[in-house]
């Protein structure tokens, strides 16, 4: 068994260093169109700028209207930034008929938008757990239908899908972003299956831990959440509790702390549209590719135990404090 794993690593090793010397090239951007959701900040802010520099036609979503001018101003006149709010049919077709306009071939389409925001199942709603799947599901799989003939119009275009390592495992207090992701890692898998005859090509990235805005506030995003919620739930939980988990879970997190450079998963994504070879899937970071997703091949018992010690919270609830007195 130590000799198998053994001759794994070491063809592992041979494979990288053959990849790191003998690089696959580089598509030619020139009159190549790629559309990109969610620009407003972030990875699709990133990779709108990168692709603008290396000569795509860059076609850019912005969810708030004042990002509009922000993006354009970074962008040469070749990029085109629009408002587009992925939930919204009306605004899917709007940017269909724009996009129409100027090509009637996509090189590329960049799921990117996606939202998340904690909180136990027992404390949001169906309609938050909705929004949640609008957004990170949903929306991403009404552009990728309304687009499928422009990118099929060619061979060799490609979808690239912005998902999680948390589509992989599913820690407590994330329950509603976590089902979204697990879901698009799905949707992605058949589509690059069941899109393999005409040579479309499907890459799923999935980013661990990045300094960008999505985990900026959690701990005020928490808190909101449960200020919300009923007084049966609170009596039930406790303030105690919350306080607890927001201190383990965000505040003193080490891969909140020490979050990664948000410009390795720019660059996985750079390398998903513009390389002649694409991966299929890429974890971009170190806690992804080093942690997150080796855990979750582990025991569902022993991640459970690795989970619950690292971001589970150090107290019971309220509700089960009072179970075991009574």
């Amino acid at each position: 068994m130590c000799l198998t794993i053994g001759f794994i690593i070491i063809l592992y090793i041979l494979y990288r260093l053959y990849r790191h010397f003998f690089p696959t090239l580089n598509i030619d951007p020139n009159g190549k169109y790629v559309l990109i959701s969610g620009c407003d900040t972030g990875f699709g802010n990133g990779l709108a700028i990168e692709l603008d520099k290396q000569g795509f036609h860059v076609l850019a979503g912005v969810f708030i209207p004042s990002s509009v001018n922000l993006l354009k101003d970074k962008l040469s006149s070749r990029a085109t930034v629009f408002r587009l709010d992925i939930t919204k049919e009306e605004d899917i077709n709007a940017v269909y008929e724009l996009v129409k306009e100027k090509t009637k071939v996509l090189h590329a389409l960049v799921n990117n938008a996606g939202v998340g925001t904690g909180g136990y199942i027992d404390w949001i709603t169906l309609e938050h757990m909705h929004r949640i799947m609008d957004v990170n599901f949903f929306g991403h799989v009404a552009m990728t239908k309304k687009f499928l003939p422009l990118l099929i119009a060619k061979r060799d275009s490609r979808i690239v899908n912005i998902t999680s390592v948390m589509g992989l495992i599913t820690p407590p207090g994330l329950s509603a972003y976590c089902a979204s992701k697990h879901a698009f890692e799905s949707f992605s898998d058949f589509l690059r299956r069941e899109m393999f005859p005409w040579d479309l090509r499907v890459s799923i990235i999935e980013p661990g831990c990045l300094r960008t805005p999505i985990i900026q506030g959690q701990d005020r995003l928490i808190q909101d959440l449960w200020n919300g919620i009923s007084d049966d739930i609170r009596s039930r939980w406790g303030d105690d509790f919350v306080n607890d988990l927001i201190g383990k879970s965000v505040t003193n997190n080490l891969f909140i702390k020490h979050a990664d450079d948000p410009m390795k998963v720019v660059r996985a994504l750079r390398h998903a549209v513009m390389n002649t070879k694409p991966r299929v899937r890429y974890q971009p970071d170190l806690y992804a590719k080093f942690f997150f997703y080796p855990a979750s091949m582990l025991p569902a018992w022993l991640f459970d135990l690795l989970a619950l010690k690292l971001v589970g919270p150090s107290l019971l609830p309220a509700g089960v404090k009072n179970q075991i007195q009574d």
